[in-house]
């Protein structure tokens, strides 16, 4: 019988439809300091550039729906 494949670490995926992801390339050091500022907050880089995101599109009027 084959074995059932490992599915990566449990909890880190969100549930299908919730969320998408999106790639992008930065510099590196704006990456670390994106990490950093995140754990000095106490949540994840991609949970800050969301909110630094929609805080920016509802300035901005972009992006609405």
């Amino acid at each position: 019988m084959a074995e059932k494949k490992k599915t990566g670490r449990p909890g880190r995926k969100p549930p299908p439809g919730v969320k998408k992801p999106l790639l992008t390339s930065m510099d590196p050091d704006v990456i670390a300091r994106i990490k950093s500022a995140a754990a000095l907050r106490g949540t994840t880089a991609s949970l800050l550039l969301e909110g630094i995101s929609r805080e920016w599109l509802d300035r901005h009027q972009d992006g609405k729906k």
